[in-house]
């Protein structure tokens, strides 16, 4: 959100924001956070046990509650179970604190399971504690990610502010970037990223109609990637590498390609395992979009002053 770093030889401007508290339930995230960021509170905790004056007033609210429920990949499962209830706790230090913003990511099956039922639930609470709501499924291949990445953004805007939110311009429709510019080469010396030959007769002998290894080419913006990059199967719906068609050498993202295709700058440090390097750079916003969204975010503010 802050900005001042460079992407694909582009800088992306220091933005007039400062992190002043910031929470993860997982503590390797709370690690990376703290290797890359100054901010003032940080806290290991689960956001339903802590009250919400613990945590200092502030003027924006940024939140990403569990999308897992919403996603369209598993229409069955409960889209009310804990983990979706958990925008309630988002709600819940917006109607106490009161912050001028607040801006959401989530799945676009928010958008669109039960009816639509789902998203008119959380935007009525924000409604209901004093905000306008602001939403568009957004793709970050048009924003200079290498990656086609549908997410939709909720900015919601205090009432008493009285400005409508306007997303910003789409610097990169229709000009996409490729994935080359995070997978330079195919072919890496490292064999512990390449799927075995079991993993390959797998995908080829699956009996289901689901769609697998599912190659990319480095002309295009890669797949939505997850946080599942450390698999070791094909048979899955994350993108992989074909790095021989006539002798079937698959590979995985290393994690600094994975960082790259989300726009993390490659001066960005991930703590822990390979895994858990995964597991965060799957799980994230990617930088140069939200870079967009928050520099629009404070131009209102700044017109709200």
């Amino acid at each position: 959100m802050v900005g001042d770093f460079t992407f694909n030889k582009k800088f992306y401007d220091r933005l007039p924001f400062d992190i002043i508290y910031a929470t993860d339930i997982d503590k390797k995230a709370i690690e990376t956070h703290r290797a890359n960021f100054d901010t003032d509170l940080l806290v290991c905790k689960d956001i339903c046990d802590t009250p919400s004056s613990d945590i200092p007033e502030h003027d924006v609210l940024v939140g990403g509650f569990p999308c897992q429920s919403f996603s369209t990949v598993n229409p069955t499962k409960d889209p009310f179970d804990d983990r979706a209830n958990l925008y309630k706790q988002m709600v819940r230090i917006a109607r106490d604190k009161q912050p001028k913003i607040c801006i959401a990511e989530n799945v676009k099956g928010l958008m669109t399971l039960q009816g639509g039922s789902i998203f008119r639930r959380v935007r009525d609470a924000f409604a209901d504690v004093g905000y306008n709501t602001y939403y568009r499924l957004v793709n970050a291949a048009d924003y200079g990610v290498p990656q086609k990445r549908e997410r939709m953004i909720m900015v919601c805007v205090r009432k008493d502010i009285n400005i409508p939110f306007e997303f910003p311009e789409k610097p990169n429709e229709g000009a996409w970037v490729p994935l080359s510019v995070a997978v330079p080469v195919l072919r890496i010396e490292e064999k512990k990223y390449y799927f075995s030959q079991k993993a390959v007769e797998g995908m080829k002998n699956a009996k289901n109609n689901m769609k697998r290894g599912l190659a990319q080419s480095l002309d295009q913006p890669c797949l939505t990637v997850t946080s599942h990059l450390a698999k070791v199967s094909l048979n899955s719906r994350d993108p992989v590498l074909l790095v021989d068609s006539q002798s079937e050498l698959y590979r995985r993202f290393t994690p600094r390609e994975a960082a790259r295709i989300q726009s993390f700058p490659d001066t960005f440090k991930f703590v822990g395992t390979e895994a858990d390097a995964y597991r965060q750079i799957g799980n994230a916003i990617p930088p140069v979009l939200f870079w967009h969204i928050s520099k629009s975010v404070a131009e209102l503010l700044d017109m709200a002053k």
